[in-house]
């Protein structure tokens, strides 16, 4: 492999590391989110997590859930063995 081709995965790797919020999801609305997640005692699992955040947020699900995606990987949230996010930044830091 040439030193062309390993600057080439090398930058693919970056870009792949820069996690960028949702379309339509604004620093505000990130913010926003973390506080509605952090209302309900930092987890997102069912329900009755996400209509909750939704309504705090003014969000769509589609949006909720692209926000948690993204909020994984930022490395600003943790998986859950039972399918959810844990928020681990600002009040769920310590949660």
């Amino acid at each position: 492999m040439t030193i062309r081709g390993l600057s080439v995965f090398g930058a693919t790797g970056l870009l792949a590391a820069c996690a960028l919020p949702p379309e339509g999801v604004t620093p505000e609305g990130l913010v926003i989110f973390d506080e509605a997640v952090a209302s309900i005692g930092c987890d997102l699992v069912g329900e009755s997590d996400y209509l909750p955040v939704e309504l705090q947020t003014g969000l769509t699900r589609q949006q909720v859930l692209e926000t948690a995606r993204y909020k994984l990987n930022a490395e600003e949230a943790v998986r859950l063995s039972n399918g959810g996010i844990r928020l681990t930044t600002g009040a769920c830091a310590a949660a």
